[in-house]
């Protein structure tokens, strides 16, 4: 049976392809049309997701009546507007007549994209978000090839619509610009953020205290979906609001890991939805579950392969089989390992724009911009490069044999190959462009078995110089999606003066 899986309609749109079980392809919307975060499939994603063939059923994450209903409670009249994803593929998609379409809620299509592509028999699975029909932030229970919902936290009361509030609050774009918030928590200060969370707490949540409730600890007393109320914290300074509200996320996450732990008896945990993303609060949970999964794309566009996944498992009992983040667009070609270390040995900056593209809002190695970590000015040239603030750092990706040398992992985990979790760096005075305000990197590890490539590469240069690691960020500008085909590389190449290696 051939599943096509779409997510669309609110940010961040995506499609998947299966083939039985087998992933055929999987990917961004905003790849394909050059519009950051794109809520809205287009025909060029399409025609990639269908060019093996048409699918017999489409799967839609989440159910349209129940958003509209939502809606309708919620007084939000502009969402009436849009179209329905169903009306969406009628009007636009005459390739896609005919077909029956399937649809699922959205926190369950979240929740499958996370349990149906991990290795576990039996775990909690967690999923946080800004919204989804109702639902906020769910507990489920996976065992005996079942998925049980357990627990749910309802709209209005939502984490994910308060850390976006307060990224609008701080002059960000919401829906778009939370990691960027994250980012900025390091720089607050402790005697300032300390009281300023404390008065978050009082004010927005009904326990002020997490621990007072595990079960009730994301309940609300406002609905923030608009933003803070009118003359909330005028004057505060933007870094200290944001590491106020980082604490907040941090103690909150905490506080529902441990009610989920507690209410499955699990010691395994997938965790899902767009709070998933936060790795800095991700890094937490490891003192509660022995083992996690997050997978690469826990927000909306990855569940479009949640949907294809769960019907799949609904119709069949079978488990999609999930081996790599790399699903996405291929540029066809050698691994550009000579170029890329020639491009080290001469001090440059550089990208890679080789083999299929990451499903997920993080540069693996596919579509990275790279560099010698160890360099004291490398941090500045990059931010001047993709436009970002200056306090802004980069990330290691490091080959995993070598991770403990350099990092204290959470939990003492060795595999991170997703960018999830952040570290500890033991030698920070050697890796300045790496180093984060705090003292921590969001480490990528790197296996010869997922990336034998990239592993050459990081090998080969671990070999000239005794350093395993380079800095990776994500090939693009800010503002931009990040770089999908040998064109959009020769384009970023010509316009920014960086060299894109796109094969040897």
């Amino acid at each position: 049976m051939r599943i096509l899986g779409l997510s669309f309609g609110f940010h961040d749109a995506g499609a998947c392809m299966l083939q039985d079980d087998q992933i055929e392809f999987a990917g961004h919307s905003e790849r394909y049309s050059k519009l950051k975060n794109d809520p809205w499939i287009n025909h060029e994603l399409i025609s990639a997701a269908i060019e093996g063939g048409k699918p017999d059923v489409i799967v839609l994450h989440e159910k349209a009546w129940l958003k509209r209903l939502r809606n309708i409670y919620g007084r939000n009249w502009y969402a009436f507007r849009e179209p329905t994803q169903r009306q969406w593929i009628k009007k636009f998609y005459p390739e896609l007549k005919g077909i029956p379409i399937k649809d699922y809620a959205h926190h369950e299509t979240h929740a499958a994209a996370g349990v149906l592509s991990s290795n576990f028999n039996e775990c909690a699975v967690i999923v946080i978000d800004a919204i989804g029909e109702f639902d906020t932030a769910t507990i489920w229970k996976w065992e005996n090839n079942n998925l049980k919902k357990v627990h749910t936290t309802s709209y209005p009361s939502s984490l994910g619509l308060f850390y976006s509030a307060v990224t609008h609050h701080v002059g960000l774009k919401p829906m778009e610009d939370e990691y960027i918030l994250m980012g900025m928590a390091a720089y607050g200060k402790p005697e300032n953020w300390k009281p300023l969370s404390k008065k978050m707490g009082e004010r927005y949540f009904r326990m002020k205290h997490p621990w007072i409730s595990h079960r009730q600890c994301i309940q609300m007393k406002e609905n923030l979906q608009r933003g803070l109320p009118k003359g909330s914290f005028v004057g505060v300074d933007e870094f200290d609001m944001a590491a106020a509200a980082q604490d907040q996320v941090e103690q909150r996450v905490n506080a529902y890991a441990q009610y989920a732990k507690d209410i499955t008896g699990s010691n395994n945990l997938v965790y899902m939805g767009g709070v998933a993303l936060n790795c800095v609060a991700n890094s937490m949970l490891t003192d509660i579950f022995k083992n996690i999964f997050i997978m690469p794309n826990p927000g909306d566009c990855g569940s479009s392969l949640g949907a294809a996944a769960l019907h799949l498992h609904s119709t069949s009992g079978e488990r999609v089989k999930f081996n790599t983040p790399y699903l996405g667009h291929n540029i066809e070609g050698k691994y550009p390992i000579k170029k890329a270390l020639k491009s080290l040995k001469e001090g440059e900056l550089f990208g890679i724009a080789n083999g299929r593209a990451e499903f997920g809002p993080r540069a693996l190695g596919n579509r990275s911009l790279c560099a010698d970590p160890r360099g004291p000015d490398v941090k500045d040239k990059m931010n001047v490069i993709k436009k970002r603030q200056k306090f802004r750092p980069f990330a290691p990706m490091i080959l995993e044999e070598y991770v403990h040398d350099y990092f204290e992992m959470p939990g003492g985990i060795s595999h991170a190959p997703y960018m999830q979790f952040v570290a500890k760096c033991k030698k920070p005075d050697e890796f300045p462009a790496i180093i984060h305000e705090d003292g921590t990197s969001r480490v990528q590890t790197v296996r010869k078995q997922e990336h034998p490539d990239l592993h050459k590469l990081l090998t080969e240069f671990h070999k000239k110089t005794g350093c395993p690691m380079l800095l990776n960020t994500s090939l693009n500008i800010k503002g931009q999606p990040i770089v999908n085909d040998e064109e959009d590389a020769k384009a970023f190449a010509k316009h920014y003066g960086v060299k894109v290696h796109v094969r040897d």
